[in-house]
């Protein structure tokens, strides 16, 4: 159920679970706004815009379904762009996106540090134009980009002490692209261990909150494809099932047929054959039954490499 929450109401909401984290607003508020802002939006004395709400709940492990900002007509703008662009990102289409995103830069903050961090990331998978042409950024202009956009709001971020930061939901897909272009890079010990960091601050932080179970098995997917890659099938296989797990418990679904798929690998690598094309049979089943057509020919594929053209599902 939708409503609006009193100003004192968020900020004593805010401030009893930075006290419960141990916390000081300056911590919590970091890359956000200034703690003389976190204090008045704790006192009830201002009320925090939608994207500060936002990250502040995420940050402190709280839901942040249920809490909204009065927000102005700007700000509905605002987030109505950046769902369009967020589905512009996922079918990957930079010709719907790119001008979203234009848009979005006329008329946001230029001192929002979330929106400008959503920005870079959105840029990191649309593209760019040149000469009329949409071009993919290169690998290193991506990681620049990615490590400029989590240090907007985590300006001491450390890639290899992620669970010393606070993070959003945002924030932790940054990380996630980071380690993605690294994984293209093929350096695979960093990638894991960045996964390794992320799966542990994802399950500790985020526990409590709607986005747990799509978070976790994003993560856990990935994590796993990347033990897949360097040979360490059980460990992967491991991982991935505690991924699946978090799919069914807070009915996420979006990662499943993924992680099945990714098992079905490891077990034909581990000589296990029956079980590796029971696994492809279920992953099959479910990109046919969510009409994912482009991910159904990539494993169909894939299982028919390993098992020949006769294979079935």
């Amino acid at each position: 159920m939708r409503f609006i929450m009193k100003s004192f109401f968020i900020g004593e909401m805010i401030r009893q679970r930075r006290m419960e984290l141990g916390l000081k607003q300056n911590e919590l508020c970091q890359g956000i706004c200034e703690p003389t802002t976190m204090c008045r939006i704790e006192s009830g004395k201002q009320t925090p815009s939608l994207n500060q709400l936002k990250v502040l709940l995420q940050r402190l492990g709280l839901p942040d379904e249920r809490y909204y900002a009065i927000v102005s007509k700007n700000e509905m703008l605002i987030s109505d762009l950046q769902t369009e662009i967020v589905s512009s990102n996922v079918f990957r289409d930079p010709q719907r996106g790119l001008p979203k995103i234009e848009e979005l830069e006329k008329i946001a903050d230029p001192d929002d540090r979330p929106i400008r961090q959503f920005i870079l990331r959105s840029k990191v998978l649309l593209g760019k134009i040149e000469n009329g042409q949409i071009v993919p950024y290169t690998n290193d202009e991506k990681l620049d980009m990615l490590f400029e956009a989590i240090r907007l709001t985590s300006p001491n971020f450390d890639i290899d002490a992620i669970c010393d930061g606070l993070y959003s939901v945002d924030e932790v897909k940054v990380i996630n692209q980071i380690a993605l272009i690294y994984s293209q890079l093929e350096q695979r010990e960093k990638v894991i261990d960045i996964y390794r960091q992320l799966l542990a601050y994802v399950e500790n932080h985020f526990q409590n909150t709607g986005q747990f179970g799509s978070l976790f098995s994003l993560v856990a997917f990935n994590y796993a494809r990347e033990l897949d890659l360097v040979g360490r099938y059980t460990e992967a296989i491991e991982i991935a099932e505690i991924g699946w797990k978090a799919c069914v418990q807070h009915k996420q679904y979006r990662m499943l047929p993924s992680i099945i798929a990714a098992i079905a690998e490891c077990y034909h690598f581990l000589n296990q054959d029956e079980k590796s094309k029971a696994y492809y049979r279920q992953a099959l089943y479910l990109f046919k039954a969510i009409d994912n057509k482009r991910s159904l020919r990539i494993i169909t594929d894939e299982a028919k490499k390993y098992f020949g053209d006769d294979f079935s599902f």
